[in-house]
This record gives C-alpha cells, sequence and structure tokens, in this order.
C-alpha cells in the first residue's frame, strides 16, 4: 500500500515537473519573418526540375532551428533587382512552418518568347532559374488580408489597417488556375494535417492541359488519404481522349456540381471575387 502510494506521489510530482518545464523551458522555434516591413536575403540550396517548365526551388532559413513564420492564408514577397529594375512577386510558398530550417517554393517558369502575349516571358520566374546554388534572394513577409486558425475559422480584414472580423465555415469553395494553386494547397494541406479540422475543401481547378497541372501528384494523394474531407475536380482547355474530369472554361455548371453552395453568412465579397471570368483563368508571367 505505501509502495503504490509513493509511485503515484511520484507520477503526480512528475507530471507537475513536465508542465512546468513546458511552460518554461519548452524551445521555441525561431522565426525568420519577423518583421514584414524588412527583407531577408535567402540562400537557395537546391533547385528541383519538377517539369519542363516547373521548379521547385529550396531555400536555407538562417538556422536548422527557424521556421519561416507564415500564417496559413498569408504569402510572401520576393525582390530582385532585375536589369536594373526592382520586381517584386507574391508567391506561397509549399512547405509549412512544420518544417524547420527551409522553405520550398514550385514555380512554374514563363520562358521568353514562348506565349505571343507576354513575349518577355516572366521576368521574376526566368531570374530564379537562373540562380545558382549558393545564391540569394531577398523574402518579405507575411502578407495578406486573411488568416486561417484552424477549425474552420477565419480571420479576415477588409484592408490592412481594420481589425480582422472572425468568421468561420464548414465547407470551403476554391477556384485556382494555373499557378494560382499553392495558396489553395497550402489551406487545404493545413486542414487535412489537423484531424480534429472537420473542414471539408472543395477545389475547382483549371488547367490548360494536363501537363500544365502543377502540383497533381500532392492533390492526388491528399485525395486518396482524406477522400471525405476533400474534393477536387479538374477542367482542361484541351483535354486529352481519356480524360475523365471536364474540359472548357470554368462554368457555372461546374461550379454548381463540384463546390459547395454559399451559406447564408458566406460575405459577399467572396463571392463575387469567384464569379466568372475567363481573364482570371490566364496564367500572369511572374
Amino acid at each position: 500500500m505505501i509502495s503504490y502510494i509513493f509511485d503515484l506521489v511520484r507520477s503526480c510530482i512528475d507530471r507537475i515537473i513536465n508542465i512546468i518545464f513546458g511552460l518554461f523551458f519548452s524551445k521555441k522555434h525561431a522565426i525568420t519573418l519577423q518583421d514584414s516591413n524588412i527583407k531577408y536575403a535567402l540562400r537557395l540550396i537546391d533547385k528541383e526540375i519538377v517539369s519542363h517548365d516547373t521548379r521547385r526551388f529550396k531555400f536555407a532559413l538562417p538556422s536548422p532551428d527557424h521556421i519561416l513564420g507564415l500564417p496559413i492564408g498569408q504569402h510572401i514577397y520576393l525582390s530582385a533587382r532585375i536589369d536594373g529594375n526592382l520586381v517584386v512577386r507574391p508567391y506561397t510558398p509549399v512547405s509549412s512552418d512544420d518544417d524547420k530550417g527551409f522553405v520550398d517554393l514550385v514555380v512554374k517558369i514563363y520562358y521568353k518568347g514562348v506565349n505571343p502575349k507576354f513575349p518577355d516571358g516572366g521576368k521574376m520566374s526566368q531570374y530564379l532559374e537562373g540562380l545558382r546554388i549558393g545564391d540569394t534572394i531577398d523574402f518579405r513577409g507575411p502578407s495578406g488580408l486573411l488568416i486561417y486558425n484552424g477549425k474552420g475559422k477565419f480571420a479576415i480584414k477588409p484592408d490592412k489597417k481594420s481589425e480582422p472580423a472572425i468568421k468561420t465555415a464548414k465547407h470551403l469553395g476554391m477556384i485556382a488556375g494555373g499557378t494560382g494553386i499553392t495558396p489553395m494547397l497550402q489551406m487545404i494541406s493545413a486542414v487535412m494535417k489537423d484531424p480534429e479540422d472537420k473542414t471539408v475543401c472543395h477545389l475547382l481547378f483549371a488547367n490548360q492541359t494536363d501537363k500544365d497541372i502543377l502540383l497533381r501528384p500532392e492533390l492526388e494523394e491528399l485525395l486518396a488519404t482524406h477522400p471525405s474531407r476533400f474534393k477536387l475536380w479538374f477542367t482542361l482547355d484541351r483535354a486529352p481522349e481519356d480524360w475523365e474530369y471536364s474540359q472548357g472554361f470554368i462554368s457555372e455548371d461546374m461550379v454548381r456540381d463540384h463546390l459547395p453552395p454559399p451559406g447564408d453568412d458566406t460575405p459577399h465579397p467572396h463571392v463575387r471575387a469567384a464569379s466568372y471570368d475567363p481573364v482570371c483563368l490566364q496564367p500572369q508571367p511572374g
């Protein structure tokens, strides 16, 4: 009996010590993006060829224990002086703050002379393509008016100076075209990582051809792993003969069939932003 009481007391003391240690001595990750107005030069440590015009760039954070410090729903800016001019472009990493020591960007390279609408191609994407291992580029952030706090809760600012309004959602309807998939993947991945987050994500993803579908393996893996919480549908401008999804611009029928209906409390700007506009589906060179 005495031995049992002793073990019980020792167990309680151990728990108290662990709680105190967790509160006061637990190691916090160092954050890279501490000030959104400051540029942080990060070094390229790896470049992976994803496809003929897509690359995965891996940049080292200041130490192996650093995280980027980017809330879900936010993005970063890359800036570089190109041909004598400062060029700034927004990007959403495909890595997250679960990853320490590095940040990954998946970028489509818009080459010069390929698209007649953009004969010069993308200034930033071509600049990134020309970076060598060990070169640096400036990151700045976090930036954005929306933060996902988990379990269907969003903090949304109408503008930079306003306080955020808290909105909740049980279903998220997302429309993406081309390289616009990266913010969606960031959100979907965050939801799926949390088994207690019951939010259902619906994605309608438009591309020109099946070879242009960015991050398709990652999306299909999420679909296979979380079929009840993630719904995925593609549409292509030019589809192959064995294509099992839709073809053509995103239409009212596609939205009705593959996205959740808007709730009574859906913010109107979100509905307007999702309205059909063929121009929005055309990739813009970065």
